[in-house]
């Protein structure tokens, strides 16, 4: 049996992704030749003049630089994805409309040219795509274990690759000590499956296993598997535990797109490329559906805006939070602050009110009162230099967050007689490998 080793480099930059930040994969993560090029010049040249200091590499120094990178690129991403990052096309992403809610959700794919020709379509939901879950055996909690003490292992296999778990079992252990055990262990090793332990009125406990993924496969009866009958270690907890038991079998949705009879496994479709549509419900006997189509201009702006300020405040609480362990965190939210107070006036007449602690409360009628208006472009242009200079300021942030870390400054350099030092940021990210080398 072959077991697929997780590349280190890639658990380690992810530990930190999980633990200190928001995690996210969107077209906007994909970059051209000509923009890497562009990010790779603004490093050297801001490195140029940057001064010589000792490094703040301490864990919490650590989880703050990479989760204030990681804000910031999602605030960027937000903000691109609202439509583009030109001038032209920022804040004209169409928004899509459902009628119906409980069976399904819409979001707009397309490009604003592709609006234009962009229909409306019919869902009707007959069933939901639905996850594996096996359930465990019920054993007395606080029963010794009756396995021997030794170390054990059992395997899980999923999307064709094999993982190994092994524990220790020891002569003291609970039937509830193993279970957490087991479930700590999983849940930790984020393959796809969730675990918990559940309990019963007669004091007893069990291991529930449910796949993250919905649905079948290129013709698969299962989403994962567990067992030890090829396991490295000593075997029988698989069935002492119950893990292979399959209480509810993986199923893939089924609905009628404008009349057409589909399945899919999952419940999120895309739908000509123009709807992300979410299947949130079955459509009841008599036939009931979900309209999907694309919001008028005002409806779309008002949500964008929407978008673009809660990605803001987002942001903003999230630099708050390292306020007591980084007091540098408080230059950024000073410097975000600047920026809104700076177009406040502007904000304000157009429907966007600043908060005193620098968040932005919206006025949904006043946006749709203004958009309709005569003057409606130069009424929103601080909106669009706001947005601007928030895309200016969170590429800072991602270009060097070691700015705003409690670094030493040892010495300045000579000003305007300097050699390009590029590699400084490799400071950033070597420090999250110093405990594995």
């Amino acid at each position: 049996m072959a077991y697929h080793t997780i590349d280190n480099h890639y658990n380690i930059y992810n530990y930190y992704l999980t633990s200190y930040a928001p995690k996210s994969s969107t077209p906007y993560d994909t970059h051209k030749k000509s923009e890497l090029r562009s990010v790779c010049n603004s490093i050297v040249k801001m490195n140029k003049e940057a001064p010589i200091y000792i490094l703040d590499a301490t864990k919490e120094s650590c989880a703050f630089a990479v989760g204030m990178k990681e804000n910031a690129r999602e605030l960027r991403n937000t903000i691109a994805s609202l439509g583009n990052l030109n001038e032209n096309e920022m804040l004209n992403k169409k928004a899509a409309f459902s009628s119906n809610e409980n069976i399904a959700s819409a979001a707009y794919i397309g490009t604003p040219a592709d609006s234009v020709n962009a229909p409306s379509v019919e869902i009707e939901v007959h069933s939901l795509a639905t996850p594996q879950v096996n359930m465990g055996n019920f054993l007395p909690d606080h029963e010794a274990v009756e396995l021997s003490p030794a170390t054990y292992s059992f395997d899980i296999s999923i999307d064709d690759l094999n993982y190994e778990f092994q524990f220790n079992i020891k002569a003291e252990d609970t039937n509830r000590d193993v279970q957490d055990r087991l479930s700590r262990l999983i849940n930790n090793a984020n393959i796809g499956i969730s675990t918990q332990v559940l309990t019963n009125d007669e004091n007893e406990s069990a291991l529930r296993l449910e796949s993250n993924a919905t649905g079948l496969k290129n013709h698969k009866s299962h989403i994962y598997n567990v067992s030890d009958d090829r396991t490295s270690k000593t075997a029988g907890t698989v069935a002492y535990f119950g893990l292979d038991y399959v209480a509810v079998s993986p199923s893939n949705a089924s609905f009628c797109l404008n009349g057409e009879e589909r399945v899919s496994p999952s419940n999120t479709l895309n739908v000509g490329r123009m709807y992300n549509v979410t299947l949130n419900g079955v459509s009841s006997e008599d036939g009931e559906t979900a309209s999907i189509g694309l919001k008028t201009d005002v409806e779309s702006l008002t949500e964008n805006i929407n978008t673009l300020v809660k990605g803001y405040n987002s942001f903003l609480r999230a630099a708050s939070e390292y306020s007591d362990s980084h007091p540098k965190s408080n230059r950024i939210v000073q410097e975000m602050g600047s920026i809104s107070r700076y177009y406040a006036r502007g904000l304000t007449s157009a429907g966007l009110n600043l908060n005193l602690d620098g968040t932005l409360e919206i006025d949904n009628d006043a946006i749709q009162k203004t958009a309709t208006g005569e003057d409606a472009k130069s009424a929103f242009s601080s909106i669009m230099d706001f947005t601007h200079s928030l895309v200016r300021k969170s590429d800072q942030i991602s270009l060097d967050p070691m700015n705003y870390v409690n670094n030493i400054v040892v010495a300045y350099k000579n000003p305007g007689k300097n050699f390009a030092t590029p590699y400084i940021t490799s400071a950033y990210s070597g420090m999250m490998f110093n405990s594995y080398c």
